[in-house]
């Protein structure tokens, strides 16, 4: 079942971030994850929640996220993001399964 993470953060430093985004997305790939949103514009149509910015990932499953986030070969990149950025907002949210 795919696996979505839905974030809000805020960027501190957007040429740092930049370097972040560049190095990270081939290791997302390479798990099978994939951007479905990522600094597009965001309109909320109901309700309180004022996010700038919004980022939608899709995993094929939770273990293939599990494995991205443990990964030694992204925790570099995890402690640059952190560095840079403050995140507001991190839901998982679990897919539609075939036939429901």
């Amino acid at each position: 079942m795919s696996i979505y993470l839905v974030f809000e953060n805020e960027i501190h430093d957007k040429a740092v971030y930049e370097r972040y985004k560049q190095a990270v997305k081939p290791m997302v790939e390479a798990v099978g994850g994939e951007y479905l949103t990522r600094d597009g514009k965001v309109d909320v149509l109901v309700g309180d929640w004022k996010p700038k910015r919004v980022v939608i990932f899709k995993w094929p499953s939770q273990e293939a996220l599990d494995a991205f986030m443990a990964s030694e070969e992204y925790q570099p990149g995890k402690k640059l993001r952190e560095s840079v950025t403050t995140t507001k907002t991190l839901i998982r949210v679990e897919g539609i399964g075939h036939g429901s």
